[in-house]
């Protein structure tokens, strides 16, 4: 009686998300209705056949805004609550910036997101050098991490590299450097939405109002 050959092994996938790219592509598209998204679902739903080992996911927290810092942690810990082992965070930060009227002359204050570019390209490049996946799947349409893609797959030729576009951010540079690159549609979207309410442990997480 012959043995079964073993099969190949698994295709491993690591999803990068730009988070500000991401909120901000949602916000254009559909408001606040869509923010209380599950990463993990959604990565999992992009590429099912697919070993899935681990959604990073890169933001800032927010400065000067209660409220939205409020949400946003709340947000990640109910992120981290639901998938402990299968999605890291990644923070960066915020960067005060004052700005000039060009009409009235007046000085005011914004605000410049800092590091996600550089923390997505660096790891990027160190999960292809440790061959730590086959395919890296980037949830972003900022041509900025352009290089860092074809820095990975210099480094590990055989990497499949794929974009899914956030709402309203497609990027032509990262379509052309990844032909199989997608824009993420309202219905996978809404089918990965986090339960308005749910329970881990002793905590309850539940869906901002602001976000209804």
């Amino acid at each position: 009686m012959k043995t079964a050959l073993p099969g190949p092994p698994p295709e491993r996938m690591i999803v990068y998300v730009d988070g500000f790219n991401l909120y901000n592509g949602l916000h254009a598209a559909s408001g606040r209705s869509m923010l209380w998204l599950d990463l993990v679902a959604l990565a999992s739903s992009l590429r099912p056949t697919q070993q899935l080992v681990k959604v990073k996911y890169f933001t800032a927290p927010v400065l000067d805004d209660p409220g939205a810092q409020s949400r946003q942690a709340h947000y990640i810990a109910a992120l981290e609550a639901k998938h402990p082992h299968r999605i890291d965070v990644i923070q960066g930060r915020y960067q005060q910036k004052q700005v000039w009227c060009s009409t009235c002359g007046n000085k005011y204050t914004t605000y410049e997101e800092k590091e996600t570019d550089v923390n997505i390209a660096v790891s990027l490049v160190s999960d292809a050098a440790m061959q730590a996946m086959t395919t890296a799947l980037l949830i972003s349409g900022d041509s900025d991490l352009a290089p860092a893609v074809r820095a990975a797959r210099r480094l590990r030729p055989s990497l499949f590299s794929v974009a899914a576009f956030p709402p309203k951010r497609k990027s032509k540079e990262l379509q052309r450097l990844m032909p199989a690159s997608f824009v993420l549609g309202s219905g996978r979207i809404k089918a990965a939405q986090l339960p308005d309410s749910f329970t881990e442990g002793t905590s309850t997480f539940q869906r901002p109002v602001h976000w209804r």
